[in-house]
């Protein structure tokens, strides 16, 4: 048939030749084979160049599947992450080579197995399309290879022009590459920046020690802790460790906590005992303590003495009451904590109280002590740094031509006295790396793409010093650089890669295995060693003297206080709409920072909620919305920092207002102003009154005193045991066991609100494992946020000074449940293991179940928020947890406590020919809950947590007289304030 006329003709005209002449012939020598050929050729040519600046890495397809990827099974990796410069060990979870969920490192020192709202959000920011998506000169494209090989040209002036700036950093690996830079070009100047970044701690230190030296607090056998402005729970380095510690002790009946501080923070939520002045007035209270402590030098005591003095009355005798209760107590089982925001003389203070109380540790057995010192986790500034001030005078001056600036951001969050930008622009050649194009990378000539913390290869040190490692869970998603590989093209490398740069500084320092330790996620007993340290008197007088200088506000101002946002940080995660969305923990606002205020100031300054308030300071003035605050310190006003962006991060654009440009380098945390109404109103999208229970005056979320509770154990029974039911059948015994035991597991939750702090971290869990859409700023106001786990925060006693209770409210699980007999499509229904679950595609939106549900938890789908919401869209769907459907518009969506870990543990189980282990099935909310408030189970385990704690003398059912049976139970909190201070 080939050999047939017609064939070759037919199969010419399907089938032309490669090339035709003019005259329709074909040339001679180049056949349709021929031109496959050489085509196939060139692409393999061009294919190779494309992939030169890689490393060869060996990967293996499907068709031989690797051992440690099962599709369908998720892979679990330990990695670090890094925040304000040190490390926290995680373990995230990764479907077929996609990260979906971080949890933390059970392991680890700095998580002990929780993991915090911003760790648990990478997860989501790794995905962000707003990130930038490739490098660039000017505005024209390049390749990452032409920034590189900027870096690594040679220089004749040794680095005299060269300007480096950082943010700081414990990693050992960026620090031995600087040393190679500053080998390279001997007059390389670096500058250490982050706006928030705090020297009182180790400047406290150098007054009272003699040296500057990072103080480590340990809460294990602290039995009363004072926190002077420090939010240890919530906000400070290790407050994850410390949560933990803090809820152990408190459990036990061990611990009290007193708070002094301007801002109810979550550490302030916690306190048996709370003193609310502004952030200035610290320092006389703190000093009133020392000195009703006394053994304070002379010199030290005259001074306390005179700041004493300007502290009020009240004031001072809260602090001589603290005093007092602190002296009754054995030596080294106290401890006085001053936080960041007060200056390095109320730090070296502290020091001097907690070395007459017997708290200070030294170089032997320390690890125990209440409180130790080690050398700077993060190493101090050199000879060779300089702070963001003389940076910027040089760059006006001209004598710098070249700046590379890495992961900061100085012409969002410089101080208002630092004219950042002026200098900017004189700067010839400047080079920008990041995760976005944010307000400084647009002024940069230069910019270069900075890979995500699950991309790339890096290590750090946590607060206590183990070294941790950062390894990636994924290919770089845009074409980029590592900060790791930009400092060793600036040593001279020409093609760095950041792996070999981390293991190569890791075999030079570690005899552990390097698998091995990238299993763990760290290296083992790694941690700093504590020194001996002695309390210097001089050293502190001189200290406190320089403090009793500060000028007090007149009478006609008010404090202007700055505070890190509990949602945002300092601004980095102002793109992530999870966190966005998250309610704050006091005042519950979304999408928004505001003036923040107490009652009283609110009145006397004519304002209420969401009207415009002009605060106006030395250094600048700006407007923001008003929200008044329960517990707020008068004659203050607090900001929220970390909003107001611009840049390359559009979801974040006019969001809240900017408070950076009124901080200075002098009064970095709070300064005089005035403060005053303007016109017009902005609706606040606050959530504290959302999905109000119809309680008709039943109490909800019970609380007592420690003395009450001595004297009546029996407080919480009337709100739980048995209780009539029309469903018939006998009344269950105080017990609240499953209603059918020996049916299979019956699962059950308890969570102790004595030591919920209020944090945000299970909410965010349950959002990024249950696939929880956000709804913008539009859809909270409308209430129609969707989140299935809620932190209700309730307030009792005057809102000058509340006490209070939070309460995680989710699905309770009834067990006569009334949203399954009104559903009429049978949509709601109950499951033999005790979970109330949902049949989505029965659902058809009457909403009859929401409507009967006396706790509020289900939420409506009335749009379908994965196309409604920008948010939704683009590569963020690749974090979705493939074991749980992503609901469609028209649904109603709840809490399944995490139906998808049970059938996966029971298939476990059932493959195994076992029985379900004690703690085998742990919710999101329960795994990451700093302070283990959250316990899931299975009840018919009577010595398991659940049923422990469902027997507690404390337990009690929301809403218990509706008789609805909810298999989450609650114990009721317990402080435990000092009667002198009633």
């Amino acid at each position: 048939m080939r050999g047939d006329p017609a064939f070759r003709a037919a199969a010419r005209a399907e089938l032309p030749p490669a090339v035709v002449g003019p005259d329709g012939s074909t040339p001679e020598g180049l056949s349709r084979r021929r031109f496959g050929q050489l085509l196939g050729a060139s692409l393999a040519l061009g294919a190779g160049g494309g992939c030169a600046r890689d490393v060869p890495e060996k990967i293996i397809p499907y068709v031989q599947q690797p051992t440690e990827v099962t599709p369908g099974i998720a892979a679990v990796y330990a990695t670090s992450s890094m925040l304000d410069g040190y490390a926290t060990g995680l373990l995230v979870e990764s479907h077929e080579g996609r990260p979906t969920k971080i949890e933390g490192n059970p392991e680890h020192p700095a998580s002990l197995g929780a993991a915090g709202v911003f760790e648990q959000a990478l997860v989501l920011q790794v995905y962000d399309p707003l990130r930038a998506r490739g490098p660039r000169r000017g505005g024209d494209a390049v390749d990452t290879r032409a920034v590189v090989e900027r870096l690594a040209e040679p220089r004749r002036d040794g680095g005299a022009g060269l300007r480096l700036l950082l943010e700081p950093t414990s990693s050992p690996s960026i620090h031995a590459l600087l040393a190679r830079a500053r080998r390279r070009h001997p007059e390389l100047r670096v500058t250490f920046h982050a706006a928030t970044a705090s020297r009182a701690p180790a400047e406290g230190a150098r007054a009272a020690l003699g040296r500057a030296l990072q103080p480590l607090h340990d809460l294990r056998g602290a039995q009363v802790v004072v926190a002077l402005d420090a939010d240890l729970l919530g906000a400070m380095p290790f407050h994850l460790r410390h949560a933990r510690h803090f809820a152990a002790r408190r459990r036990g009946g061990g611990i009290r906590l007193y708070a002094v501080e301007p801002l109810l923070g979550v550490t302030g939520t916690m306190a048996d005992d709370r003193l609310r002045i502004p952030g200035h007035e610290v320092a006389g209270v703190a000093a009133a303590l020392a000195l009703a402590l006394g053994g304070l030098p002379d010199g030290a005591a005259r001074a306390c003495a005179a700041l004493a003095a300007a502290a009020e009355a009240p004031a001072r005798r809260w602090a001589e009451a603290v005093a007092r209760d602190l002296r009754r107590r054995p030596r080294g089982t106290t401890l006085v904590v001053a936080g960041e925001r007060q200056p390095a003389a109320v730090h070296a203070l502290a020091i001097a109280m907690n070395e007459r109380l017997g708290n200070l540790g030294g170089a032997a057995g320390a690890r125990r002590a209440p409180l130790a010192f080690v050398e700077p986790v993060i190493p101090e500034a050199d000879d060779g740094a300089q702070d963001l001030g003389a940076l910027a005078s040089e760059m006006r001056a001209g004598r710098v031509d070249t700046l590379l600036a890495i992961a900061v951001n100085p012409s969002y969050d410089a101080p208002a006295d630092v004219d950042w930008a002026a200098g900017l622009r004189r700067v010839p050649d400047s080079i920008y790396a990041g995760l976005y194009e944010n307000e400084t990378a647009r002024g940069c000539r230069w910019f270069v793409p900075v890979p995500h913390q699950l991309e790339a290869w890096g290590d750090g040190r946590a607060y206590d010093g183990t070294v941790s490692l950062v390894q990636p869970l994924l290919r770089p998603l845009h074409d980029g650089r590592t900060e790791l590989e930009l400092l060793a093209a600036l040593a001279g490398e020409r093609h760095p890669d950041g792996r070999a740069l981390v293991r190569e500084r890791f075999a030079g320092a570690h005899a552990v295995g390097w698998e091995a330790a990238l299993a763990l996620g760290f290296v083992e007993e790694t941690a700093a060693d504590p020194v001996d340290v002695a309390v210097d008197g001089p050293g502190l007088e001189r200290s406190l003297a320089g403090l009793r200088a500060a000028a007090r506000l007149t009478a006609a101002s008010l404090e202007v206080g700055f505070h890190l946002s509990p949602t945002v940080h300092d601004g980095r995660f102002a793109n992530n709409p999870w966190l966005q969305e998250l309610p704050t923990p006091i005042g519950k606002l979304t999408w928004d920072n505001a003036a923040l205020l107490s009652p009283a100031t609110a009145r006397e300054l004519g304002v209420d909620d969401g009207d415009p308030l002009q605060v106006d300071t030395a250094s600048g003035s700006l407007e923001a919305p008003t929200l008044i605050v329960p517990g707020h310190a008068d004659r203050a006003v607090s900001l929220w920092l970390g909003y107001g962006r611009g840049g390359g991060e559009r979801l974040a654009a006019g969001v809240g207002v900017n408070a950076y440009r009124l901080r200075t380098r002098a009064a970095p945390w709070f300064m005089p102003g005035v403060a005053r109404k303007r016109h017009g109103h902005r609706d606040l999208a606050v959530t504290q009154m959302h999905w109000v229970m119809a309680t008709q005056g039943a109490d909800i979320a019970l609380r007592a005193t420690r003395p009450e509770l001595r004297a009546n154990p029996h407080l919480a029974d009337e709100h739980r045991g048995a209780q009539p039911s029309f469903f018939g059948g006998p009344p269950r015994a105080a017990g609240l066991g499953p209603p059918a035991p020996g049916s299979g597991p019956q699962w059950a939750m308890s969570i102790d609100t004595s030591v919920c702090i209020g944090c945000n971290a299970c909410m965010v869990a349950c959002q990024a494992e249950n696939n929880v859409l956000v709804v913008g700023r539009e859809g909270v106001l409308n209430s129609r946020e969707m989140h299935w786990l809620r932190i209700d925060t309730y307030f009792s006693g005057s809102a000058d000074a509340p006490t209070v209770v939070h309460q995680p409210m989710l699905c309770q699980h009834c067990e006569h449940a009334p949203c399954e007999y009104v559903c009429p499509v049978n949509a709601t229904v109950h499951s033999p293991d005790g979970l109330n679950e949902m049949v989505y595609n029965r659902c058809v939106g009457t909403r009859f179940c929401s409507n009967n549900c006396p706790y509020k938890v289900r939420r409506f789908n009335w749009f379908d928020w994965k196309h409604r919401q920008p948010a939704n869209r683009g590569l963020v769907v690749l974090q979705r947890n493939p074991d749980v459907t992503v609901r469609d518009r028209g649904v109603m969506e709840k809490c399944s406590y995490c139906v998808q870990r049970i059938r996966r543990a029971e298939i476990a189980a059932r493959k195994q020919q076992r029985e379900i282990a004690p703690g085998e099935v742990v919710t999101a909310c329960a795994q990451a809950c700093p302070t283990g408030a959250v316990v899931f189970g299975d009840l018919r385990q009577p010595d398991g947590a659940v049923a422990r704690l469902r027997g507690d003398a404390r337990s009690y059912e929301v809403l218990h007289d509706l008789g609805t049976r909810p298999r989450t139970t609650y114990l009721l909190r317990v402080d435990d304030p000092n009667p002198e201070l009633a």
